[in-house]
């Protein structure tokens, strides 16, 4: 391989999904980081907020976080049938600059506005993006595992300079101006794609194949369902009606998991697979259930952890007090450091036939989730006696969960590119995402529980959490040994 064309020993084309990916990340956590803070900010004062209850803005975070993933799975579609993955990803970035520079408007209009556009953007481009850089590999390159950890570093790059500009800005200077920062982090990913986009070559360029006429009716379906949402959305933001933000989370949660249930039934019984895909299917099923119950504690980080944060934590360091968000990029840059460390781990045990099954390492991920709630129980009781505890504690909770996170979501990304269908492609990443949407909701409805009453209420709800970790953490831990992929 000539390694003067070449992104780290990978094909060139990784170098431009990667900064794409940066700069998304960028502006999505940089944004994500103020969210919650913004709605329960206090009305009046420096900097004011919204003034929403925690139920309501734990809802409305958790709504947000299960839209943004949910939609991947149209997005998908779209990419997979009429556009083709690398124009989705175009349209998407430009969508989600378009919604950050909403956000920067001051009106409450505007705001949930905003919010719509980051989640279709978002929906166009995560899961297609991630799609692009499985097809930028032949059949079972080993390669690709590492190459999804390079990539999954730009990810936590990109989320570092999010939190670190966005929630300075947000938080010390106003709301508005963190918005607007994270949409000019978008726009520099939005000129680095178009003007590197020709490195990716054929990789995601054209649809799926089909007749005209095909093309046609579902380009029609499209134009139908977008005039409907439009229609719905406008309806809403000029107040024809009103909506309960925590019904509709519950509501939700339940929807995405019939979804996510009938549409692996239908891809095992009606999608024409053959035996081998079908085993394969079996396996991803379970990885997706181990996935969705870990990001509904991950995303607490944005939630009741930063929370616990701004109220409960003492964030001076010598004598300057940090911004809440500020803490959050101990998770990115623990990635960035483990990242290297992990991918040799598994590297060195895979070359000896000791590499952990699929299964083994969504558990051992399940298993640093459940010890970083630990953590955070015995944070709550000093803070019960004596408010604020020092940050060291939450520090220590997303090195757990971080490690966790290297376990599990890297390989659950190449997982899904080299055993799902390869026609259902895009949907296959859209499934992916559909667990983080999943558990992006059930952080929203658990993070509202655990701070409706203070301090009081954050433990019953973190200790129902570890126990449902370690229950199917065990289950998977069981399965590695029954159930294996059709290539193992």
């Amino acid at each position: 391989m000539n390694t003067s064309n070449t992104f780290f020993g990978h094909p060139i084309g990784l170098r431009t999904l990667f900064l794409t990916e940066m700069w998304e990340r960028m502006s999505y956590y940089g944004m994500r980081a103020l969210l919650v803070l913004y709605m329960t900010g206090a009305a009046t004062g420096f900097n004011p907020g919204l003034g929403w209850s925690q139920v309501e803005s734990q809802a409305i975070y958790g709504i947000y976080s299960g839209m943004v993933y949910f939609m991947v799975v149209p997005g998908g579609w779209i990419a997979d049938n009429i556009l083709g993955h690398q124009k989705a990803v175009l349209i998407g970035a430009l969508i989600i600059a378009l919604g950050h520079f909403t956000l920067a408007i001051p009106f409450e209009q505007t705001f949930f506005l905003g919010l719509i556009f980051v989640v279709l953007g978002t929906g166009l481009l995560k899961g297609n993006i991630s799609t692009i850089v499985g097809q930028l590999y032949e059949g079972q390159d080993d390669k690709r595992d590492s190459g999804y950890t390079i990539f999954y570093m730009s990810i936590n790059i990109g989320s570092t300079l999010g939190f670190l500009i966005c929630s300075w800005l947000g938080e010390k200077i106003g709301w508005h101006w963190g918005f607007g920062a994270a949409g000019i982090g978008m726009t520099f990913g939005v000129i680095q794609y178009i003007k590197h986009r020709n490195l990716l070559g054929d990789a995601g360029m054209h649809p799926n194949e089909m007749s005209d006429d095909k093309r046609k009716k579902y380009t029609n379906y499209l134009k139908v369902s977008l005039i409907g949402m439009f229609s719905v959305i406008g309806a809403g933001l000029l107040g024809f009606f009103a909506i309960d933000p925590r019904f509709f989370a519950e509501q939700f949660a339940y929807f995405l998991t019939i979804i996510a249930g009938l549409y692996f039934l239908y891809l095992f019984i009606f999608a024409g697979l053959n035996a081998k895909e079908r085993k394969n299917l079996i396996l991803l099923f379970l990885l997706f259930i181990g996935a969705a119950a870990f990001w509904s504690g991950f995303d607490q980080s944005a939630g009741s952890l930063n929370i616990f944060a701004r109220d409960y934590t003492n964030l001076a360091i010598l004598g300057y007090e940090i911004p809440v968000g500020w803490l959050q990029f101990a998770n990115p840059v623990i990635v960035v450091l483990f990242a290297p460390i992990f991918a040799g781990i598994w590297a060195q045990l895979a070359r000896r036939n000791l590499d952990p099954s699929l299964p083994l390492k969504f558990a051992i991920g399940l298993l640093f989730m459940a010890l970083s709630f630990f953590v955070m129980i015995i944070a709550v009781k000093i803070a019960l006696e004596s408010s604020p505890v020092g940050m060291q504690w939450l520090l220590l909770t997303y090195l757990l969960q971080t490690w966790g996170e290297l376990a599990l979501s890297p390989i659950g990304l190449s997982a899904f590119s080299r055993y799902g269908p390869k026609r259902y492609m895009g949907q296959m990443f859209g499934l992916w995402f559909l667990a983080s949407a999943i558990g992006g909701v059930l952080a929203g409805l658990l993070g509202g529980e655990a701070l409706d009453g203070g301090l009081e209420t954050i433990s019953p709800i973190f200790e129902f959490m570890i126990q449902y970790y370690l229950i199917i953490a065990f289950a998977l831990i069981v399965l590695s040994f029954v159930i294996k992929t059709a290539k193992e």
